[in-house]
């Protein structure tokens, strides 16, 4: 099966290796490295803000877009990146996005300019718009039924673990030899990632599909909210210009053309009769909600703890790591207890309680750097918080499974990650103008300590709009096993994962490689196992 010969594996092994195999660890390694990779420049940016501003002289619009721009194509484009690996094969393209980040991330760090650093970072997205749907399809796709819930597991344990990790090594790196290394670092991860995965991970497609892709649906669904994320930056420094208004409109207008297409469209990027259940609407303008309120507060908080409490770029991540290290503990936990007692009572207390810790956040000022002023004004701040995500994102993502045929999981579950990336630069985009900070802020400590204290209440009554809404919409029993999300380990905190689609079919394996026909086995959480992400078109 290509596992013992020392041969590379071929697709004849695909849906049959085993996790204890040393084929099964290889494909665990690669896939952790590849998604490990956008995770450590997702978690590491914010922190690294500062010094980019500083040494390429940007102002605040600049930081912004550099955040920005990675996620306008990601959140544009995962779908269609998704529907490319099962058409032509999820290794790959896979291998082509990892190839494509590490070539971008290089760009980055060669960046002479702001506008060079920011077309780089567009380019980022793109790569890991092929990259993060296929690190998980791969393992679904490679392993046997019986070792999907393991490998899973190891998937999501080793990204938690490489989570936790992550602001030291970024932060390190920002300090020491500056933020063009922590672009540097994929270099290597990519160079040991890529041949890894065209050794020992077996190819595999979905045969069902076909058709033509939706690239009309992916060109207006990048377009519209990079124009409106367009006006609200620059709306601080230009004004109510003809620009900012032009801008803003035309995005609107992309918005509705984009609703109109793929309500026409035989095979749309984004179907929207799964909006036609209630409460997977509602579950995600909940999730717009929080991750709206996440994606602000992350970029805003690191800079404050930087620039006004002193902190340093490694200081900075290590004190907004207890967050992440409640995830890793006790996402599990919280998925179980969910599945227990039901979502609603989750979804409305955690939002809640994310809510009480960005408000106590405005609590850090200059002598948060200090020991002590890290315990009593940071920490509090960053527990509590950590404490409403643990409550909320595992059962925020079974939630939208529960709310769609299973059938359609993978879509739901892709519709969900891509709206909470949108709602993040929307976010990281809009709350600089609405608490009133200018284009220099970042430079001066008062200025953005003020407009920060005005930022995190905006962020908070995001978060209670989401527990409303979530009070009066979600009437879900309780979950299924079955409808477990993938986070069985670690949930991340910057989107939610992406879950694989329906039930493997009978004669299949995996719905990746031909093989005698399975009875149900089970899959993350005890369920039955799905098969990999499969957007449509």
């Amino acid at each position: 099966m290509g596992e013992t010969s020392g041969s590379p594996a071929t697709p004849a092994a695909a849906g049959r290796i085993r996790a204890a195999s040393a084929s099964g660890r290889w494909i665990v390694l690669t896939t952790v490295l590849g998604s490990g990779m956008a995770m450590l420049d997702s978690t590491v940016i914010n922190v690294a803000l500062p010094r980019i501003g500083r040494d390429l002289g940007t102002d605040l619009a600049a930081l912004q877009w550099t955040v920005n721009a990675y996620m306008l194509t990601l959140a544009g484009l995962i779908l269609l990146g998704g529907s490319l690996g099962d058409r032509y094969g999820r290794r790959r393209v896979f291998v082509v996005g990892v190839v494509w980040f590490a070539l971008s991330s290089l760009l980055c760090a060669l960046a002479p300019n702001a506008a060079v650093l920011i077309g780089a970072r567009a380019l980022q997205g793109v790569g890991g718009a092929l990259l993060t749907p296929g690190s998980l399809a791969l393992i679904q796709a490679s392993f046997h039924p019986d070792d999907r819930a393991r490998a899973v597991g190891l998937w999501s344990g080793f990204g938690g673990v490489g989570a936790a990790i992550g602001p030291f090594v970024g932060g390190w790196l920002v300090d020491g030899p500056g933020w063009r290394w922590v672009f540097l670092l994929n270099l290597p991860i990519a160079a040991l990632c890529v041949p890894v995965a065209l050794r020992h991970v077996p190819e595999s497609r979905d045969p069902r599909a076909h058709g033509r892709f939706d690239v009309l649906g992916a060109v207006l669904g990048a377009l519209s909210p990079a124009l409106v994320t367009y006006a609200l930056i620059e709306a601080p420094g230009q004004g109510a210009s003809p620009r900012v208004i032009g801008a803003a409109v035309a995005g609107v207008a992309l918005g509705a053309a984009f609703v109109v297409v793929e309500r026409r469209r035989p095979e749309p990027m984004l179907p929207t009769s799964v909006f036609a259940s209630r409460l997977f609407t509602s579950v995600n303008i909940v999730t717009f909600c929080v991750y709206a309120a996440l994606g602000g507060y992350f970029f805003l908080s690191a800079i404050q703890l930087q620039v006004v409490a002193g902190y340093s770029a490694l200081g900075a991540g290590t004190a907004l790591l207890p967050t992440t290290v409640l995830m890793l503990l006790f996402s599990a936990w919280s998925g179980g207890l969910a599945r227990r007692i039901g979502p609603r009572l989750p979804l409305t207390v955690g939002p809640l309680l994310a809510a009480a810790g960005m408000l106590l956040m405005t609590r850090v000022g200059p002598g948060s750097a200090s020991l002590s002023g890290y315990v009593t004004e940071v920490l509090p701040a960053v527990v509590v918080l950590g404490l409403g995500l643990v409550a909320l994102v595992a059962p925020l993502t079974a939630t939208v499974l529960a709310a769609v045929d299973e059938s359609r999981a993978g879509i739901a579950s892709g519709i969900n990650n891509a709206a909470a990336r949108t709602a993040g630069l929307i976010a990281v985009a809009a709350l600089p103008l609405l608490s009133g900070m200018g284009p220099e802020a970042y430079r001066e400590a008062d200025a953005f300590a003020a407009a920060f204290r005005r930022a995190m209440p905006i962020c908070a009554a995001l978060l209670v709009l989401g527990a409303l809404i979530a009070w009066w919409t979600v009437r879900t029993p309780r979950a299924e096993p079955e409808r477990a999300p993938v986070c069985t380990v670690h949930c991340g905190v910057t989107s939610p994962p992406l879950e694989p689609s329906g039930r493997t079919a009978p004669g299949t394996v995996g719905e990746a490689g031909a093989g005698p026909a399975q009875p149900p086995t089970a899959g993350p959480g005890g369920g039955p196992a799905r098969g990999p992400l499969r957007p449509p078109g």
